[in-house]
């Protein structure tokens, strides 16, 4: 343990750390589409949540849209669930764990998320989305679980 004592693993020459910078950028971007997708579905559905809005789209009004609701708890659910997986596996990042292990916790994470969203904006019925729920949180506690697993032996 005394030999990663004074290493740096923030950095590019980490093969874990880019592993974690790109599947990091892949959940940004997925951020970034659903929140952009809620004005998409505001416009379709023309359903605003202010009146000044509605001067945007004739027709339109203020109220509450099952569809537009629906982009709006998915994007939520990322913002409740995508930031613990980056704190999370940043401190993972630091402690340098075994690159496979790592990219696949991060890989599953990311695909998982994916999968959670498609399958909510797209109505699929339970248990899929429960299913891809677990998986990503099941991602989190292993990470986590390794963290503090190994923070103990220092």
């Amino acid at each position: 343990m005394s030999s990663i004592m004074g290493r740096n693993f923030l950095t590019v020459d980490n093969e874990v750390f880019r592993c974690f910078t790109f599947y990091s950028c892949l959940l940004f971007l997925k951020v970034f589409a659903v929140a952009l997708f809620t004005p998409v579905q505001r416009f379709r559905k023309k359903a605003f949540i202010s009146p000044e809005d509605t001067k945007l789209a004739e027709g339109s009004e203020v109220r509450e849209d099952p569809d537009v609701e629906r982009v709006r708890r998915a994007h939520l659910n990322d913002l409740e669930n995508i930031p613990i997986f980056f704190m999370s596996s940043l401190l993972f990042v630091s402690i340098d764990p075994h690159v496979m292990l790592a990219k696949w916790l991060f890989r599953i994470y990311t695909i998982a998320r994916y999968l959670h969203t498609l399958v909510y904006l797209l109505t699929i019925p339970q248990p899929a989305r429960a299913l891809c729920f677990a998986v990503g949180i099941t991602c989190n506690f292993i990470v986590i679980a390794y963290v503090v697993y190994n923070s103990f032996s220092i």
